[in-house]
């Protein structure tokens, strides 16, 4: 693995308004948001943690502990993110 592969700890992720898939994938926030203001994008641009689910990992930083039976689920846990992921919203040509 090179330096940079072992360094990289996140990525960011952008959806437009309304998509159910990213658009893209960056490894750093400026060329992501270089990318969306040359396009005039709307959406949201989130880091997401790499090798490991946001789920996983809000539980392993105890941000997040599963108190209701629902909270296990496959359902809630392919369909869980958190407010404790970094994450811009753009709509407009600017950061909302």
């Amino acid at each position: 693995m090179t330096e940079q592969e072992t360094e990289l700890k996140q990525v960011w992720v952008f959806n437009g308004v309304n998509n159910h898939f990213p658009s893209a994938v960056f490894t750093e926030r400026s060329p992501a948001e270089e990318w969306i203001e040359k396009y005039k994008l709307s959406g949201t641009l989130t880091a997401y943690p790499l090798n490991i689910s946001v789920y996983d990992w809000v539980i392993e930083k105890d941000w997040f502990k599963p108190k209701q039976e629902h909270q296990l689920s496959p359902g809630f846990i392919a369909s869980f993110s958190s407010a404790y992921q970094e994450h811009f919203h753009y709509g407009d040509e600017e950061r909302e």
